[in-house]
């Protein structure tokens, strides 16, 4: 069994973002709500505008850009799992005229140059290479249009064990960097009139997890997680984990224009620093 089938996908084999929308959680990126509040707030939609909502997830941001905005959604991922409760959670919401759900890979976006008025990347970028995923989402945004994405980050030096638990166990993979780094790669994409907003990581914390889900949607949450031993297993093995990390992780929020001028497809030759 892989994790490419949405219906009973192996446990053991998905990642935490996998794993918590197979249990039912809605907002699934380090910021949370309040780092999706502050896309909104930077993104300065309108009306009838075409949006590009990279790595969707279960359809959150997307339903709620339709619904708040009135602007024309398409959503993408790369996860057969996020796809198929990203298209539920459309049709339930009733914006399906609004919100569309396809396959696109971040690296390989099947669109045209200039395709969209604005494109939102929310925690996507750092699983892939960063600087040919961030080129892609300045080159599927119309001149003059708007990229938002959303990173982790380290707010302070992590301990070895903080690091090796979230970055080598729970994330093996995952590339993230200071605020720095991540002004120079979206920079070095193009884009211009950078903005950022930042905050600590709290989706796994209670105060966090209740102000993303709700009480109610906290305690579907956890029913669900304790209705199968895999799923009881999972969770013991992650959440001390990624407790390990969580004074040390936080969010960035990078807003940018794409310029009218010609963006450039390389990035000029530098000395690229050592991840962290």
């Amino acid at each position: 069994m892989t994790t490419n089938d949405t219906r009973r996908p192996d446990v053991k084999k998905l990642d935490p973002y996998a794993f918590f929308a197979l249990l039912g959680k809605r907002v699934i990126h380090p910021g949370g709500r309040r780092s999706t509040d502050q896309i909104m707030e930077l993104g300065k939609f309108s009306p009838g505008q075409r949006v590009l909502d990279v790595g969707c997830g279960v359809a959150t941001t997307a339903i709620g850009l339709a619904q708040r905005f009135d602007v024309s959604v398409t959503a993408v991922d790369i996860s057969p799992l996020m796809l198929a409760r990203a298209e539920r959670n459309v049709r339930r919401a009733g914006v399906s005229d609004r919100v569309t759900v396809s396959h696109g890979d971040i690296v390989d976006l099947p669109f045209a140059d200039g395709a969209f008025d604005c494109v939102i990347a929310e925690a996507v970028t750092m699983f892939v290479d960063r600087e040919r995923a961030a080129r892609e989402l300045v080159r599927v945004t119309r001149p003059g249009g708007w990229v938002l994405a959303t990173e982790f980050l380290w707010r302070r030096p992590p301990s070895p064990a903080a690091r090796e638990a979230f970055l080598g166990q729970v994330c093996p993979g995952m590339l993230f960097d200071t605020q720095e780094d991540w002004e120079r790669i979206y920079g070095g994409a193009g884009l211009s009139e950078l903005e950022y907003r930042s905050g600590p990581f709290e989706m796994m914390t209670v105060r966090g997890f209740l102000a993303d889900e709700g009480v109610v949607g906290a305690t579907r949450f956890m029913a669900r997680g304790l209705s199968r031993a895999s799923y009881v297993r999972k969770l013991a093995w992650t959440v001390p984990r990624v407790a390990r990390a969580v004074p040390y992780l936080g969010y960035l929020v990078v807003a940018g224009r794409r310029p009218h001028e010609a963006v450039p497809t390389a990035l000029a030759p530098a000395a690229q620093p050592a991840t962290i």
